[in-house]
């Protein structure tokens, strides 16, 4: 059934006839040729195209050139499509027997300011991602580096990005279960990427996947980098409608960045809403930036959750919680939704109710068998 769905890569080296030159290709034979690249890269049989080309040994790596995590070729199967960026594309694969997804980023030959941004963004996800292990962070398998395409394999998320999850969603159509359990998905894979000295820099429900269980993993580090070194970065890394105010406007930053857009991301998750619906891009990031606005909290939204959004997403960094802090008040409040209890005002307020409840078991277990349950 594997053989049906997905085309094994083929090592192996063809001789073409090279293609006539039409007219206006002779006129101007580069963008012609950048077309051409950009079609076959699109079309069906790209990767089989470019591993039968007559530059194929090149993809044949040399011991020297082989890292731990290198490829092996031969146990690649492509399958479909099913999702596409500027300068990548993503498949369905099977490698070694296993479901994977496999991110293919094409290297332009002629634009060298995109060639180098690309491979650097590449040898920073590769780099961070073959050393982090975590339940709700995706795992990386393999990659391969050569020109013209690089190409990343991870574990295959069948459920895709939340994203598109929560655009089959009705508007605050989530239960709050749902979203508590979705949010410490995401929480706790935050807390592990910040202990580990990582800034992702684009967290947004784009890059969070879904697998079978619907449970949520972060991926995407492409821009991602380590917090000693951020600060030699320059411009502004993610996308806009999930961007700090502070990177909007270039000034230092801390991981206080991702608290922020995990605020709108749980925003996403009370709403089921893009934010900044209405408005492009450029507009979300100067209104953020420039007029501190933030995407409506409905009347509807539980107290504790828009006290908890608006503390992450507050215009100062240093009010914003961090990660620990997170996981344990949504942590909390999941104990409380179990219970059947309303989730407070407050983490103190929580807090106390907890230590009050646990002395008061322990005074009723001393002198009664009855249970008591919170």
């Amino acid at each position: 059934m594997a053989t049906a769905f997905f085309r094994a890569l083929r090592l192996r080296k063809e001789k073409r006839k090279p293609l006539p030159l039409s007219s206006s290709s002779a006129k101007n034979p580069t963008s012609e040729m950048e077309n051409m690249e950009k079609k076959r890269f699109d079309s069906l049989e790209s990767w089989s195209m470019i591993l039968d080309s007559e530059n194929v040994e090149t993809w044949e790596a040399s011991n020297e050139d082989k890292e731990e995590w290198t490829a092996d070729l031969s146990q690649l199967f492509i399958g479909n499509k099913f999702a596409s960026g500027a300068h990548s594309r993503i498949y369905r694969g099977i490698y070694k027997q296993r479901a994977v997804a496999v991110k293919m980023v094409r290297i332009p030959n002629q634009d060298e300011e995109t060639r180098e941004l690309l491979e650097k963004q590449f040898n920073s996800e590769v780099a961070l991602l073959s050393r982090l292990f975590h339940p709700n962070i995706v795992q990386f398998i393999a990659a391969c580096k050569k020109p013209p395409v690089f190409c990343i394999i991870t574990e295959y998320m069948s459920q895709g990005t939340l994203r598109m999850y929560l655009n089959k969603k009705q508007p605050y159509s989530l239960s709050t279960e749902t979203i508590l359990r979705l949010a410490l998905d995401i929480s706790r894979g935050m807390q592990y990427l910040h202990s580990q000295g990582v800034i992702h820099r684009d967290l947004k429900s784009n890059n969070l996947l879904l697998n079978d269980e619907m449970r949520v993993k972060v991926a995407d580090f492409g821009t991602s980098c380590l917090e000693t070194q951020c600060r030699a970065s320059k411009g502004n890394m993610g996308t806009y409608r999930w961007m700090a105010p502070e990177m909007i406007k270039e000034k230092p930053y801390t991981k206080k960045v991702d608290v922020y857009s995990f605020g709108i991301v749980l925003w996403e998750l009370t709403t089921c809403l893009l934010p900044f619906q209405g408005m492009t891009p450029v507009q979300a990031a100067f209104a953020v930036s420039e007029k501190k606005a933030r995407p409506p909290l409905p009347a509807n939204c539980q107290p504790a959750l828009a006290n908890l959004i608006k503390r992450c997403w507050s215009s100062n960094p240093s009010k914003r919680p961090d990660f620990t802090y997170i996981v344990s008040v949504l942590e909390n409040y999941d104990e409380c939704v179990k219970d059947g209890l309303p989730l407070p005002h407050s983490h103190s307020t929580l807090a106390s109710r907890n230590v009050i409840l646990e002395r008061f078991k322990g005074c009723i277990s001393m002198n009664s068998s009855i249970p008591v349950h919170a």
